[in-house]
């Protein structure tokens, strides 16, 4: 697996185009063929359409329409297209492992396959017979054929238009509701897709009518009408039957394979699936994405398994040695995603064992296209040094005995916000609200270094905001409102923790533990704000700016020193007096270090 890697890392370097290549797999195709089928369909409704203007204007589009898709090259692509899309869709069938379907794509695989027989009758009528007999059919002799001398036939053509576009509108919903326009662009489209197939039936039918009443005069009905003789007339009708026969067969012929093989399946064996909180037993043959529907395990998968969101990504937890190597489609899937690198995740959809295995769904089961649409990124789980700033307003609970619960609930949301504000404008992450409180978390994204720095901003910036609060709402307060603040840094862990839907980003750790216990301390020593001195000395700032303190933390053993800070707002001042000094600092080049 190690080399296939390497291979394709080395390809990717040499071979233009090879990443996008990697990424093209039967799916790929299939929607490939099926935008080929969708332009010629949109040509075709689109010509019916002009039947609302003129009838003459139609049948000159048609001309247009014909010299292309029956030219060779033109017709080529089409029935190529036509002959890979269904046979791939078959395929699909065939592998397909179970059919808990949401609605769009029962209705979507239904219409699909129901498509061939409607199409029949128009494809013999009108294609066949003007490559079999050379005769050249136009609007004139279709539209006379079902209107008139076989007048149940336009109610086929009208099921057959419905069917066919509304097959292919759910097919591009599907690929186009992972791409981000799809958001604003959606409804527009949606317009189109209702208004093209009713203004191509009013077209049909005003054509209809036209060519009814051109009809009535003989001469005009001997040269645009020809009917086909006896014999050819016979030829056209048996295509007609046998074909219905052969292509039902044919489905037949999947759902014998499929029944043959799972009786195979079950002849090789079983394999277990464990979760965090339940295991299941499976056929081999199975992919884990399968393997989960079919016991209803809540895993997520926006595409339907068809590797394309990566929202069913997994973490092998047990042995991933004997695991079946990715294919290129996978590869290309978790590359997008940036964890192609990490052997221990794949993609539910596509990793099929063969022995048991352990694992980890990395994405909510509940989410969605637009969770795909905005690439949200799954925080699996990292160590990293982070700053935690815990603050805490105090007396809350007193406040709150004295006002009504719609003032309690303004003002502590103007207190989350002003903290909040600080900590985003200084770099910083609000990360939990604890009732009156909150923890923010420096350093997600840059140094250690620059974190402290950034973390003993943001307790100014607090300062500086509650000091505005107070004076906004000084007629208002009995008391101005007062805070702790607890500062720390430490190698943490950072992730999603939580269950399912409701997970957050956070940390955890005793760095954490110890701003808390930091914030809390503030009261006993009559302060805004403690920083530790490990932060302090990150941060650049001068030992002797601060009075220091040992402190013992309740749950550890040694005791740390502490910076207590009366009032935060001279912090900054003490950090660009810091940077100054460093920029005054006479600078020694490589040159006088050698001598």
């Amino acid at each position: 697996m190690g080399e296939n890697r390497k291979r394709a890392a080395i390809l990717a370097a040499k071979v233009p185009g090879y990443i996008r290549l990697s990424g093209v797999g039967v799916r790929q195709i299939r929607i490939a063929c099926g935008l080929v089928m969708f332009s010629y369909i949109f040509s075709h409704f689109s010509n019916h359409a002009l039947g609302n203007v003129s009838y003459d204007l139609m049948e000159t589009w048609l001309r247009y329409h014909k010299w292309w898709w029956r030219s060779p090259v033109g017709a080529t692509v089409l029935y190529t297209a036509a002959i890979v899309h269904i046979s791939l869709g078959l395929w699909a069938l065939y592998q397909r492992r179970h059919f808990r379907f949401a609605a769009a794509e029962i209705t979507q695989l239904v219409l699909g396959l129901s498509i061939p027989l409607l199409l029949v009758i128009h494809f013999a009528g009108v294609r066949l017979n003007g490559a079999l007999f050379g005769r050249d059919i136009n609007y004139a002799s279709a539209l006379y054929s079902y209107w008139v001398a076989r007048p149940y036939v336009e109610w086929v053509q009208f099921t057959l238009l419905t069917v066919a576009w509304t097959h292919a509108c759910i097919g591009l919903h599907f690929w186009l509701r992972l791409k981000r326009f799809y958001q604003w662009a959606g409804s527009f489209i949606l317009v189109g897709a209702v208004l093209l197939p009713t203004l191509a039936m009013l077209g049909l039918i005003h054509g209809a009518r036209t060519v009814i009443q051109l009809a009535a005069e003989p001469q005009w009905r001997a040269s645009n009408v020809v009917a086909a003789p006896p014999d050819q007339r016979a030829i056209l009708d048996g295509i007609i039957f046998y074909f219905p026969v052969g292509y039902i067969g044919l489905i037949v012929l999947v759902f014998v394979a499929r029944g043959m093989r799972a009786l195979r399946e079950r002849r090789r064996g079983m394999f277990a699936v464990s979760y965090p909180d339940r295991k299941i037993r499976v056929p081999i043959g199975l992919n884990v994405l399968e393997a989960s529907l079919r016991f209803k395990v809540p895993h997520a998968s926006v595409c339907g398994g068809r590797a394309r969101c990566s929202t069913c990504r997994i973490r092998v937890i047990s042995d991933s040695s004997a695991l079946p190597a990715p294919s290129r489609r996978e590869r290309f899937v978790l590359g997008r995603v940036g964890v192609s690198s990490d052997p221990a995740i794949r993609l539910a959809c596509q990793l099929r064992p063969h022995t048991d295995i352990a694992v980890i769904p990395l994405v909510p089961p509940d989410a969605g296209a637009e969770f795909v649409r905005n690439r949200q990124r799954i925080n699996l789980g990292r160590e990293r040094y982070i700053v935690s700033m815990f603050v805490d307003m105090r007396d809350s609970t007193k406040f709150a005995e004295t006002r009504l619960p719609f003032d309690v609930v303004f003002l502590l949301n103007r207190f989350l916000g002003a903290v909040s504000q600080a900590i985003t404008d200084a770099g910083g992450r609000p990360n939990q609200i604890l009732g009156d409180g909150l923890l923010s978390l420096f350093g997600v994204d840059v140094d250690a270094a620059t974190a402290c720095r950034q973390a003993i901003r943001a307790a100014n910036l607090v300062a500086t905001n509650v000091e505005y609060i107070n004076h906004q709402f000084a007629a208002d307060l009995r008391e101005p409102i007062k805070f702790g603040i607890g500062i720390h840094g430490g190698e943490v862990i950072v992730g999603d923790i939580g269950f399912r839907s409701h997970t957050v980003f956070t940390a955890l750790g005793d760095a954490v533990n110890v701003a808390a216990r930091l914030q809390e301390m503030t009261k006993s020593y009559n302060c805004q704000a403690i920083i530790s001195d490990e932060v302090c000395n990150l941060a650049g700032i001068d030992a002797a700016a601060l009075a220091r303190t040992g402190v013992t933390i309740r749950g550890r053993n040694e005791s740390m020193m502490v910076c207590p800070v009366a009032d935060p707002t001279v912090l900054t001042s003490l950090l660009d007096l810091q940077r100054a000094s460093n920029a005054t600092k006479p600078t020694v080049s490589a040159a006088q270090v050698r001598v």
